[in-house]
């Protein structure tokens, strides 16, 4: 029996759902702009396509299990209406959702049913979203009557991989930002405190883009292997730039020409929004590529400043977007001391303020001790000098060379120098005071 459609049957399986050949590879370009890579690999991508599981005569549809953790289900609404639906639709095919609280239709004791069968049988994929709570010893979260983190252990155990789809599932997110009272972590280091090896691939955002779920889903689906992860298991060629990188405002950065206020002359010419708390040079996806709603537009395009929402530490829940990020509108993040948040310019403006008061004290001392207005003495003899004979640092026995201001010099003894300072500071001082105010 055939297992897989022929060319023929799968364009006809196509125009059945009212997608074109022309629309279905767009959506493959779609694909490898997503995954990052050139538009020369279209055509293979789209062969792998046709030679999948697509159009099989026979089921074979890679099971996948999608958990939700401590989350508001934006990723998932991000997946469900992710661009071109009917190509969409086509690609869901590539994958059996076993189970999903928010997309099957089912739910109770069968949706748990339908997992536990999934687990049994292995060689399935895992989709966690959402934060992992660990307070209360798991019970922050309960799910069918067991805290949330056993229903992650038992799935991630037996699956091929884990993507932890958005900034939640990859450090907790939201969920992770202070206090942290149920104790949000990411899914890739929870499994590996917990010992399980199951590879992770983490793809954050605040919703994650839909069409980077579909790249990896390409590669681990069809390809049968992993994309290529950096050093935080995020897929290199989607988060290897950051997104001032590839900003269509960078020239105006270049040009220092910036946005200071929402609603001026400066937004209204599309200047860099950098200055308004744009969070593109330090935040590495490939936003202003692949971009959201149809590749419609995207954060910066609309107008708004990034925030950040894909800069994430998968093994430090603290280093997560929002408290890297808030305030964020502001150009610096806040700094918390203890439950004390301050911004750094309220550091700096404190700091620069008991400096100044300092110097006025100091200033206010000095006339009260009455040495302004020539009435410092210079020392001919240092006094450490002077009490300390025998670890004296100066030399004050050898001649001392004078050149006056036209130039000339002239040179006499150490002790005719001293005297010389002596009868110099009692003439300025009776010059002083002959003055108003001199005696001051």
């Amino acid at each position: 029996m055939e297992k897989e459609a022929i060319g023929t049957e799968f364009e006809q399986m196509l125009n059945a759902r009212g997608v074109t050949r022309r629309s279905f590879m767009k959506l493959c370009g779609t694909l490898v702009a997503a995954a990052g890579l050139s538009q020369l690999t279209v055509p293979q991508v789209a062969q792998a396509l046709e030679e999948s599981v697509i159009g099989a005569k026979e089921g074979n549809l890679y099971p996948v299990i999608w958990i939700e953790g401590a989350s508001c289900t934006g990723c998932t609404e991000a997946f469900a209406q992710s661009t071109e639906p009917d190509p969409a639709t086509v690609v869901l095919e590539m994958i059996s959702l076993n189970y999903s609280e928010t997309l099957s239709a089912a739910a109770g004791y069968s949706m748990e049913e339908a997992k536990e069968q999934t687990i049994e049988a292995g060689n399935y994929l895992l989709v966690y979203e959402g934060a992992v709570l660990e307070g209360w010893g798991g019970n922050a979260l309960r799910v069918a009557g067991k805290p949330g983190t056993e229903h992650l252990i038992e799935a991630a155990g037996k699956a091929n991989a884990v993507v932890a789809l958005g900034s939640c599932a990859v450090n907790g997110g939201w969920m992770g930002a202070h206090p942290n009272s149920a104790g949000a972590v990411g899914v890739q280091k929870y499994l590996q405190e917990a010992g399980i090896s199951t590879p992770v691939v983490n793809i954050p955002g605040c919703p994650a883009n839909p069409e980077w779920l579909v790249a990896v889903l390409v590669d681990v689906v069809m390809m049968s292997k992993l994309p290529d992860l950096n050093e935080d298991n995020k897929p290199s060629q989607i988060f290897n730039e950051t997104i001032h990188d590839n900003c269509e405002r960078r020239g105006h950065f270049e040009n220092g020409e910036f946005v200071y206020q929402f609603g001026s002359e400066e937004e209204a010419k599309n200047y860099c929004l950098y200055a308004v708390g744009c969070r593109g040079p330090q935040t590495k996806a490939n936003c202003g590529i692949v971009r959201y709603n149809d590749q419609r537009s995207w954060c910066v395009e609309s107008g708004a400043p990034c925030i950040g929402c894909c800069e994430a530490a998968p093994m430090d829940p603290g280093h997560n977007w929002v408290e890297v990020n808030t305030p964020f509108f502001k150009r610096h993040r806040d700094l918390r001391i203890g439950d004390w948040v301050v911004q750094p310019e309220a550091i700096c403006f404190g700091l620069t303020g008991i400096v100044a008061a300092a110097f006025v004290i100091h200033g206010f001392c000095w006339k009260a001790s009455k040495r302004m207005k020539g009435n410092v003495r210079i020392e001919p003899k240092r006094a450490w000098d002077a009490k300390h004979p025998d670890q004296s640092i100066g030399d004050y026995s050898q001649p001392k060379t004078i050149v006056h201001e036209d130039g000339t010099k002239e040179t006499m003894s150490a002790e005719d120098f001293e005297k010389k300072l002596q009868a110099d500071y009692e003439k300025r001082h009776e010059a002083l005071t002959g003055k108003k105010g001199g005696n001051e």
